[in-house]
């Protein structure tokens, strides 16, 4: 169960709540209640199922950034072996926000990078809270190109409320990385399958973005500005968010109608944070089905249906 509830799941915490105290009353006084807790569980099941089935835009935010959500190294521990991390951009640094290395997934070699948050205040000042700075990028960039040498499929991890928007970051060239990131991803011969696990806010989402398959997890956003930011410039104030997400349609089913993402991964009911076990075996199986189906193309049918795609997008006739 999870530790941290937002405040749409308060009638569902309630109910959790009402089936603990009833299990431990059972146990210290030995009293059948087998059909109370059945009937419970099927009320939270219910629940849960109504909720999700009416969440609004900004609650699907909020659940892209709840705290017990599994981030890139969870997905990596659940769904590879043998994964070897690969540091550094050889030209400045090693960039702690975005991770990536070699992993064997189900048979299949791949490259795993993705952007990773913290648990805890130590780890989110030591990962930037997953907002890469310029060595993040070329960091990726250098073993995508590394994948490609090898002949590997390569897997990007979403999740950053944006890139390090920081003066040094802007100083060491952050927007030249991103971009070069978009231009070299275009041109990689080898699958390219991005999947937005959380947040996709920005440049720092699109500079790992641009595959062949580009998925969201069911409960995730992906727009060039956060909710709250939007509000700020709009309305002077953070207090009109909600409003801000429904006008920016930011959502998983707003991007695969508007033909921006390939496909949505479904989540466990409540959300990937309920089941992190359960998440990474259909997110592996999703993505592996992919792999497969991108390796039965030529690298230039691929290279040429990834530069059709992007080009395709916000094309409108009248």
């Amino acid at each position: 169960m999870p530790t941290t509830y937002l405040d749409f799941e308060k009638p569902v915490a309630d109910l959790e709540s009402k089936l603990i105290e009833l299990k431990k009353l059972a146990e210290t006084t030995q009293v059948d209640v087998s059909e109370a807790v059945a009937r419970l569980e099927d009320s939270i099941i219910q629940l849960r199922q109504d909720t999700a089935q009416n969440l609004t835009r900004w609650q699907r935010v909020q659940l892209s950034r709840h705290p017990d959500r599994p981030y890139t190294l969870d997905y990596i521990e659940l769904m590879c072996e043998e994964f070897i991390e690969l540091h550094g951009d050889r030209t400045v640094r090693d960039d702690p926000a975005m991770v990536g290395g070699f992993c064997n997934m189900d048979g299949q070699t791949v490259m795993v990078i993705g952007q990773q948050k913290g648990r805890n205040t130590k780890q989110r000042q030591q990962r930037n809270f997953g907002m890469a700075n310029p060595e993040g990028y070329r960091k990726a960039l250098r073993l995508m190109l590394l994948a490609q040498k090898f002949n590997k499929p390569i897997v990007t991890l979403i999740d950053t409320p944006g890139a390090f928007p920081g003066l040094e970051a802007e100083e060491r060239g952050q927007g030249e990385a991103i971009a070069r990131n978009l231009k070299e991803m275009f041109m990689l011969k080898v699958p390219v399958v991005c999947v937005v696990i959380g947040e996709g806010a920005s440049g720092g989402a699109l500079g790992i973005a641009i595959g062949d398959r580009v998925l969201m997890l069911e409960n995730t956003w992906y727009s060039v500005i956060s909710p709250e930011n939007c509000s700020t410039i709009l309305w002077r104030s953070w207090n009109f968010k909600e409003q801000a997400a429904e006008a920016m349609k930011i959502t998983a089913k707003d991007m695969q109608m508007a033909r921006l993402v390939d496909g949505i991964v479904e989540e466990p009911l409540g959300g990937a944070h309920l089941d992190h076990k359960t998440m990474a075996e259909t997110l592996k199986k999703t993505i592996l089905g992919h792999i497969k189906e991108l390796q039965q193309l030529t690298p230039e049918e691929r290279i040429n249906q990834r530069i059709d795609k992007f080009c395709a997008m916000g094309v409108f006739s009248e």
